[in-house]
């Protein structure tokens, strides 16, 4: 079985270590920390005779957990450090980029991906290749440089790349990097650039891997929809099936006093719109579809006229 990746905690770690961190706090995150590795250890027992059921229990204790830490660690800071820099402490978005491997591991890959070459979750991914050698300037294996991307969540093989002048590659330059078959990314606020910056990345990703999935995945919608067919993602999940909190009520979350007096109005929000079980679900099923993608039989093409 793969090593499920913990950017999650990574980050939990972080801020902890983080010198801004108000003393206050510390036992928040502590907590946190605690509640965290219980909430792992649930997700890793569950054993549902379907995938529905599986997908509604994980998705039940991703509320459960994800609520706990916007709520009660982040939102009832008494210090306004946790609630302010949740951009720069990614306290928040990076619980989706743990639970995914979590879920897509449950629900579609287990005991199919023994091969260690296999990477699941958060990973840095071919973009291009490209050489810096000249006839002047002749670096080992025509100085091969590899660029790569960040993505919040892949499906990946890491392969070998070696280069040389020599047939015997007596003189070689050899290169590792991961390539991404499905590739998503995870935004907690979907605008209008957040999109078009996923469109170029899927286009990438689809120039680098031919076959490969792209999917962009978000909690609240921050924009107009837009229609997909004209770019390299193959779909929009909005995980809440909800709109972004206007910016109204949300300026008055700038300090604890107006937190304190406008709590309920917070907890109600995020209420009702809880990640969706059917969205996952649905997820589970484009994954799964790619994963298990094969080449048509001859016979069953004549049959059916197409493939």
């Amino acid at each position: 079985m793969l090593d499920l990746p913990t950017p999650h905690l990574e980050k939990l770690n972080a801020a902890l270590q983080n010198e801004k961190l108000p003393e206050s706090d510390k036992p928040r995150i502590e907590a946190a920390i605690e509640r965290y590795r219980q909430w792992v250890i649930d997700l890793q027992g569950i054993n549902k005779e379907t995938v529905s059921q599986t997908v509604e229990r994980m998705t039940q204790l991703l509320n459960e957990y994800r609520n706990y830490l916007d709520v009660e660690v982040i939102f009832d800071s008494e210090d306004n450090f946790l609630y302010r820099q949740k951009g720069q402490t990614k306290l928040d978005n990076s619980v989706i980029e743990e639970f995914l491997p979590h879920l897509i591991m449950k629900c579609v890959l287990e005991g199919k991906l023994d091969d260690e070459s296999f990477q699941l979750g958060p990973m840095k991914t071919f973009s291009a290749i490209y050489f810096t050698s000249g006839l002047n300037l002749p670096y080992v294996g025509g100085g091969l440089h590899v660029r790569t991307k960040d993505q919040d969540f892949t499906i990946s093989r890491r392969i070998y790349l070696k280069t040389s002048y020599t047939s015997d590659f007596s003189e070689s330059d050899t290169k590792d990097f991961c390539i991404a078959y499905v590739a998503a990314e995870c935004k907690t606020n979907l605008d209008k650039t957040m999109f078009q910056e996923a469109s170029a990345t899927a286009h990438d990703v689809k120039s680098a891997v031919q076959g490969a999935k792209c999917y962009l995945l978000c909690e609240w919608l921050d924009m107009t929809p837009q229609s997909t067919s004209t770019t390299a993602i193959d779909e929009v999940l909005i995980l809440r099936k909800a709109k972004r909190m206007p910016s109204g009520v949300r300026s008055e979350f700038g300090t604890a006093e107006g937190r304190k007096q406008n709590r309920q109005v917070y907890v109600d929000f995020l209420n009702k719109s809880p990640f969706s079980a059917d969205i996952f679900e649905r997820f589970v099923g484009l994954v799964s579809r790619a994963v298990s993608a094969e080449d048509p039989i001859e016979d069953d093409v004549l049959r059916n006229g197409y493939f």
